[in-house]
């Protein structure tokens, strides 16, 4: 008897294969400017296919290793790291998925919309980039710390061109030392201290607990400067060399490679998911460092521009996995025979799949409103798209990041036993997704956030325009659309009223986590609608059932079932 063996095939270009996707880059950039941008996306998507889903495999498969010591018994706390996880560091340079915002090309091309060209990179490269979309993340908010004009312009200068570089010998990427074991998300418990020295460079002194991309060249890390005080608004980032290389403390005696004087990796971390990506707790002992600002001035909100950075790019991450999961489910159930037919004719699962496309494009569009406002701010200094990315940014994370996890169990089991099999690849998309709900803050943290924003700056009030308008909009398309937003403004209009009379209130803190997901799920049915007004008939769908999904909590299976072909 013949052994079966089930093919599965490798979903579509992602580029091409992407509907969404295309349309809102002709909607954002206009048809010129997307016929400027479609080579670059198409070149990415070739590599995606090709060379770098290898790559992608052969760095989850041989994950980060730690030598503390060389022969001779010399600490050297070197990590080794797959050809893999090189050849996505590469990739990342060559195709410019940190570069691109900051290129006068770019930006003279498409003005503020450069971020969303990015956004459709990252949307291409993250998912199988064995998770080096984190240090792509966390060079673009080094890159955009470094930005600011209170930088001294020879911070700038040193690490600027090569955060950005596009040409893989030279560029660089950014680890992102914050997180302490005594405080976690409570920042005023860091115990990091920074001393000046003589030269003008600081030294900092700490425990650093979870440092993404350890074996990046330079980081950006939060310390108290000695003298500060207490609490979390006097934190300051500095810009940390990672290797002896960048050090002036070095020396001539040390190699080049050699950990910097002061820097020790105690160990990586043994992580759930994202294994390529080395983590590590660092040890600081009088590390050379350079202040991004002026350590005298409160600096956790010039930190904050990197935050928001990395928590934009948090939201592509997981709007990005979700909409390939969904391509390889679907692969897999066209090719799958089930009681006489194709897996991807059954009712049932294909209502499954309607069902994670309409959540796919819901995160899709969220995360690539978020790119969008980014751009407005740092090309114009739009302050409208500012207030609406203070509230937008958390939102977008936090709502993205569960709906990641959610839709990661359903591709697993979506592939049955294979799915629970560790070389089919297809665990990796639960275990990846999780962190997505918690680093850059989880989601409770975000909804405080959210809380603060709200209060604060009455950040709800271009939302609730937003979606208001919306209501209006929608009125052609469908009626019980329209009228849907319309109540949910009604809804959270008088919301968020009672948080901005008393935002520390118990109901006001305890209700906090489920705001921000209502404020979340109603942004992005406006979002889907704005687009399907513009004219994209998978936007309308999406629209009128995410809002059916999300915001009147109702069963849309039949209907998922029936629009499946639309909506992937």
């Amino acid at each position: 008897m013949t052994r079966y063996v089930q093919p599965v095939p490798a979903p579509d270009d992602p580029y091409a294969g992407d509907p969404l996707l295309r349309s809102w880059l002709e909607r954002q950039l206009g048809p010129a400017g997307h016929a400027a941008a479609k080579d670059r996306l198409a070149d990415l998507a070739a590599d995606v296919t090709g060379p770098l889903r290898a790559a992608h495999a052969d760095a989850e498969a041989h994950p980060p290793t730690l030598h503390r010591y060389d022969p001779w018994g010399a600490r050297v706390d070197r990590i080794d790291t797959a050809a893999g996880w090189r050849a996505q560091r590469a990739a990342a340079a060559r195709h410019a998925v940190v570069a691109l915002p900051y290129l006068e090309s770019a930006r003279g091309t498409w003005g503020a919309a450069a971020r969303v060209v990015q956004h459709a990179l990252l949307h291409l490269y993250a998912p199988e980039s064995a998770t080096f979309s984190c240090p792509v993340a966390m060079a673009d908010g080094a890159a955009a710390l470094l930005s600011l004009p209170d930088v001294d312009p020879g911070v700038r200068d040193a690490w600027l061109p090569r955060l950005v570089a596009t040409d893989p010998d030279t560029a660089a990427v950014s680890g992102q030392w914050m997180t302490e074991s005594t405080g976690g998300s409570d920042l005023s418990r860091s115990g990091t201290v920074a001393r000046p020295a003589a030269d003008g460079s600081w030294r900092l002194t700490g425990e650093k607990w979870f440092c993404s991309a350890a074996d990046a060249p330079v980081a950006v890390a939060l310390a108290r400067p000695e003298g500060a005080g207490r609490g979390s608004r006097v934190l300051a980032p500095f810009l940390v060399p990672r290797y002896a290389a960048d050090s002036p403390l070095a020396g001539a005696t040390l190699p080049a490679d050699a950990p910097a004087p002061g820097v020790t990796v105690h160990r990586l971390k043994d992580k759930l998911g994202t294994r390529a990506l080395p983590t590590a707790e660092i040890g600081l002992r009088d590390a050379y460092a350079l202040p991004l600002g002026d350590p005298a001035v409160p600096g956790l909100v010039r930190a904050m521009t990197l935050v928001v950075v990395t928590r934009v790019h948090n939201a592509s991450a997981a709007a990005s996995g979700m909409r390939r999961g969904l391509a390889y489910a679907r692969a897999y159930a066209q090719a799958r025979q089930v009681a006489g037919g194709p897996l991807a004719d059954n009712p049932l699962h294909r209502a499954t799949l309607g069902t994670l496309a309409v959540d796919a494009a819901g995160a899709f569009v969220l995360a690539g409103h978020a790119f969008a406002l980014l751009g407005r701010v740092e090309v114009g200094a739009d302050p409208d798209a500012a207030t609406e990315l203070r509230i937008v940014a958390p939102l977008a994370k936090l709502a993205t990041g569960r709906l990641a996890v959610a839709s990661a169990s359903e591709y697993v089991e979506a592939f049955g036993g294979a799915g629970y099999v560790e070389d089919t690849g297809v665990p990796r998309l639960l275990r990846d997704a999780q962190v997505l709900p918690i680093w850059e803050g989880t989601t409770n943290v975000l909804a405080l956030d959210v809380l603060r924003a709200v209060a604060r700056e009455d950040a709800g009030a271009p939302l609730l325009a937003r979606v208001a308008a919306a209501a209006e909009l929608a009125r052609p398309l469908s009626p019980a659309l329209a009228d849907t937003l319309a109540a949910v403004t009604d809804e959270l209009r008088g919301t968020l009223t009672q948080v901005t009379a008393d935002p520390q209130a118990v109901a006001v803190v305890a209700g906090a986590r489920d705001l921000a997901l209502r404020l979340a799920y109603a942004l992005t049915t406006a979002l889907l609608v704005e687009h399907a007004a513009w004219g994209d008939e998978q936007a309308a769908v999406a629209a009128r059932l995410w809002a059916r999904r999300w915001l009147r909590r109702e069963d849309v299976a039949a209907d998922a079932h029936h629009h499946l072909d639309l909506l992937c």
